[in-house]
């Protein structure tokens, strides 16, 4: 010692808190930088696709996640033109190789079960990766659509009923020739779908919910089930 008092060396356990605090302090940055790429996904996307659903609570969920279902649309597909764009996304489409029982979590929550696109941000995600997104998607959705036949605007009046015979088709095709026969019926009419399909319990009514039509309900028929529902608009 030289007549004073020798200053002591942070602890090693005073090192490896203040490194958790920075640590926690940069996490915590970084979720408010994902939540604004997150909100923005969430606001542009139904303005720049049609028939599009935002799915999930807009404030009580993780920062980095984003949910939204496109009518007409196969998942798969969709996900497959994604992938070849570059960007790597899941799906909540119950429909594969294996089985055709839609998942109970998006049952709950009420929405398709087909053209479900996840979309996770994952730490350092840039804000020109969300960018190009924004731009690819529209023409990715628009495509996966004509191949399947989406449906173009309809105005006759011909019928009070309709029975559209959907059997053997996989969702979204009874959705999407639904979609096609509806303008078919008066306002107040009704179009019987009969769907072998376990997949088209979810995805009709969610149509409904979301082209503002009435889901009336489903009737057994002799193969499959037959879902009404009612033209109101």
């Amino acid at each position: 010692a030289h007549g004073g008092t020798a200053a002591r060396a942070p602890s090693c356990a005073s090192r490896s808190r203040a490194s958790l605090r920075a640590v926690r302090a940069e996490a915590a940055a970084e979720a408010v930088r994902l939540r604004e790429l997150t909100e923005r996904i969430r606001a542009r996307v139904p303005r720049l696709v049609p028939d599009v659903e935002v799915v999930g609570d807009p404030v009580h969920r993780l920062p980095g996640i984003v949910t939204f279902s496109c009518l007409y649309v196969d998942g798969e597909t969709l996900l497959h033109e994604l992938d070849r764009e570059g960007f790597s996304v899941s799906s909540g489409s119950s429909c594969t190789s294996s089985t055709l029982t839609p998942s109970h979590v998006l049952k709950a929550m009420g929405v398709l079960s087909e053209g479900n696109v996840r979309v996770s941000l994952p730490p350092g995600t840039a804000e020109e990766d969300v960018e190009r997104f924004l731009a690819v998607l529209p023409g990715a959705v628009a495509g996966v659509r004509e191949k399947l036949g989406a449906p173009a605007p309809r105005t006759a009046a011909r019928t009070e009923e309709l029975l559209l015979d959907a059997l053997g088709k996989r969702c979204p095709i009874p959705v999407i020739e639904l979609a096609k026969v509806i303008g078919d019926v008066p306002v107040g009419g009704t179009v019987r779908v009969l769907s072998d399909d376990e997949a088209a319990r979810l995805d009709i009514p969610a149509w409904c919910a979301m082209r503002e039509q009435e889901y009336v309900g489903e009737e057994p028929a002799e193969t499959g089930t037959a879902y009404v529902v009612r033209r109101i608009s």
